[in-house]
């Protein structure tokens, strides 16, 4: 009857079933994306942003859908980038010729 029992007992031994290993790789994943998050924080500076009374950020510095997102006193500001129609209006045209200014301070102007 002893053997009969330790056969038993290897035979339900718990290291064989195949749910324990994904269940471990799920733990490994857990820890890795959590690690993935403080590490994301640390680098774009979040904490700064969340506990800051006060700071500027610029998105897409440059680009036509330039952003500037201020924090003061709590409140966030949102400024877009838009041209003016004195902007919109000069970078509709054409250029002409070129204008070179000498030592003298002469400035000439050569058509093309």
């Amino acid at each position: 009857m002893n053997k009969l029992n330790r056969r038993r007992r290897l035979l339900a031994n718990d290291d064989l079933d195949p749910m324990n290993v994904i269940g471990n790789l799920f733990d490994v994943a857990m820890v890795f994306s959590v690690a993935l998050m403080i590490a994301l924080v640390s680098y774009l500076d979040v904490a700064e942003m969340l506990f800051a009374d006060t700071f500027t950020m610029v998105k897409n510095p440059g680009t036509e859908d330039m952003e500037i997102v201020t924090k003061e006193d709590g409140e966030l500001v949102r400024y877009k980038a838009k041209q003016s129609e004195d902007d919109a209006r000069s970078s509709k045209g054409k250029r002409v010729g070129t204008a070179f200014q000498l030592e003298s301070g002469e400035i000439i102007y050569i058509p093309e």
